[in-house]
């Protein structure tokens, strides 16, 4: 029962996490996707700030989900 929760967790955090990545473009920044253009170095801010660390806790969520799958019997 517990291991079929979890999975179920695991997997809307995968498909959470394949979102949040497939937001963030390699370079581009947020800005550029809906029509922006950086020509210059800027650091993270707003939006591109927050998928980052939408994506950092995500993945984290992911890995212990999987764990715990890995651990209950």
């Amino acid at each position: 029962m517990l291991r079929t929760i979890l999975t179920a967790v695991q997997l809307v955090i995968g498909i959470l996490l394949t979102i949040t990545i497939l937001l963030q473009n390699q370079g581009t920044g947020l800005g550029a996707a809906f029509g922006g253009s950086s020509t210059m170095y800027t650091t993270r801010r707003g939006a591109d700030l927050f998928l980052f660390r939408v994506t950092i806790a995500l993945s984290i969520l992911f890995f212990g989900a999987s764990l715990a799958i890995l651990i209950i019997p």
